[in-house]
């Protein structure tokens, strides 16, 4: 007669230990796997991210010192992209047109206020939105206006801003700009043939013997700034992968040993005597 089970002192049996199925172990492996080929991946983008940004920002600070170029013209406008062209340094002639000037939001190192929009009429007809410089907010401050006749003007070159904010948006009927859009600027004056660009004027120089006094517009206040946080996501995504490959060694070393205790019962079940 085989002997009674073990029972506890309530008289209840203990229940045995849960024990996974060979086939649910490998479908969770195999999840683990496609998850860890994933984190990979995502780690190694990241890494070539990395390399394209920093090889990126070289480039840029390679334009930004060069010697100015002339602004590309009209028959160039197409083939025009921030990768190749922001940030370059050019030059450009022409004549200001004062009394189209459009002020745009801006928050700068001198304070809140705006961006002077004025566009310039070259000897071609085609018109370049010039960004002056930043003004302060109200009347405080004394603006001075755009110079009369042909003028030259070197800065760098800006990609259009289209749209507005992420919250707040253009309202060319109500004469409020919250983004650098060349096109929308260019269409509420009624302005053809304008470059699908804009140029932040280099900074004026200063006036002898009046150099503790800011002149308005004040160029020169380009930002020139750029995320780069693609370490950081590449050694987030390897520390799960990490994490994923330690547990999936976890789950197979506890499998095992949930195995090993069966594996020796019946060996001694099949020993001599039986």
């Amino acid at each position: 007669m085989s002997p009674a089970p073990h029972r506890s002192a309530d008289g209840i049996a203990p229940s045995a230990p849960v024990r996974r199925s060979r086939r649910t172990l490998i479908l969770l492996l195999a999840c683990a796997g496609i998850l860890l080929a994933g984190l990979l991946g995502l780690g190694t983008w990241q890494l070539k991210r990395l390399q394209w940004k920093l090889d990126l920002i070289e480039r840029v600070q390679q334009r930004v010192h060069a010697a100015p170029v002339a602004a590309p013209d009209p028959a160039h406008w197409s083939q025009i992209s921030a990768a190749n062209d922001e940030y370059r340094r050019v030059r450009v002639s022409g004549v200001f047109l004062d009394a189209l000037s459009t002020k745009v939001q801006a928050v700068t190192d001198l304070g809140s206020g705006f961006w002077l929009m004025t566009p310039l009429r070259s000897a071609d007809g085609s018109i370049t939105l010039i960004n002056r410089g930043y003004i302060p907010a109200g009347a405080a401050a004394e603006v001075s206006a755009a110079p009369a006749g042909i003028t030259s003007v070197s800065g760098l070159l800006r990609m259009s801003e289209p749209g507005g904010g992420f919250l707040r948006h253009n309202d060319a009927a109500g004469n409020r700009w919250f983004s650098r859009d060349a096109a929308a600027i260019a269409a509420a004056h009624g302005l053809q043939q304008v470059a699908p660009y804009f140029i932040d004027a280099a900074a004026s120089a200063p006036v002898a013997g009046d150099n503790a006094q800011i002149r308005y517009p004040a160029g020169g206040l380009t930002v020139i700034s750029f995320h780069n946080n693609h370490l950081v996501y590449a050694l987030t995504w390897y520390a799960l992968a990490l994490m994923l490959t330690g547990a999936a060694c976890w789950l197979v070393r506890e499998d095992r040993k949930q195995r090993q205790p069966l594996s020796e019962g019946k060996g001694a079940a099949a020993g001599p005597g039986d």
